[in-house]
């Protein structure tokens, strides 16, 4: 990520969490307040986002701060692989999101895709785990880890009403990615894994 202030901001904050989770001293619970403004100061500097809102953002995480985990599944049919277009920016991206608490990550993968795509898929190989700020993803004030895991079809159609526009496009025919969510390079590099199945996982 070439946004290094938003990475700076987010490690900032991370401190500056752990530290009042942990500390009971006055002095220092306003040392890691004061860290807390400095992440806040950074990043209204660069989104010009109103600071009560990223503080409200920062605030909202509870406990010590980790990574979150956003799962994504590559479904490939006949050589094309499975995208679904984004409501939110109107891009395309592969079906996935946070995994939420209490789900396995296959769990996790098989529901996004069945909520967005309206496919029932299987869990069957995890082909990366990605850090998202080692990637050429848009500056975001969340640090995310990216699972990206091959799914197998079980059923040839959608069942029920997906979220989402869902297609299947060919390598040469990639259309405009949400880059928020995946990039090209992710891409091309889930079909390299297609073309060469026995591959263990990538690993940032």
């Amino acid at each position: 990520m070439e946004a290094r202030w938003a990475d700076w901001a987010v490690r900032l904050n991370a401190i500056a969490q752990n530290g009042l989770l942990y500390s009971q001293n006055s002095f220092d619970l306003e040392r890691y307040n004061s860290l807390r403004k400095i992440a806040v100061e950074i990043m209204e500097a660069h989104t010009g986002v109103q600071a009560t809102l990223i503080r409200d953002f920062f605030e909202r995480e509870q406990g010590y701060a980790t990574p979150k985990v956003d799962v994504r599944a590559a479904i490939f049919r006949e050589g094309a692989l499975l995208f679904v277009k984004e409501n939110e920016d109107g891009l395309w991206s592969l079906p996935g999101g946070w995994a939420d608490v209490g789900e396995s990550p296959s769990e996790a993968v098989v529901r996004e895709v069945i909520e967005e795509a309206g496919y029932t898929t299987r869990a069957a190989k995890l082909l990366a785990v990605y850090d998202r700020n080692k990637h050429a993803h848009p500056a975001t004030a969340q640090h995310a880890y990216k699972l990206f895991i091959r799914c197998e079809l079980l059923n040839p159609e959608p069942a029920g009403k997906p979220e989402a526009e869902a297609r299947f496009f060919e390598e040469d025919a990639i259309p405009a990615l949400s880059t928020a969510r995946v990039t090209a390079e992710q891409i091309s590099r889930l079909f390299e894994h297609y073309r060469h199945p026995d591959w263990p996982a990538d690993l940032d």
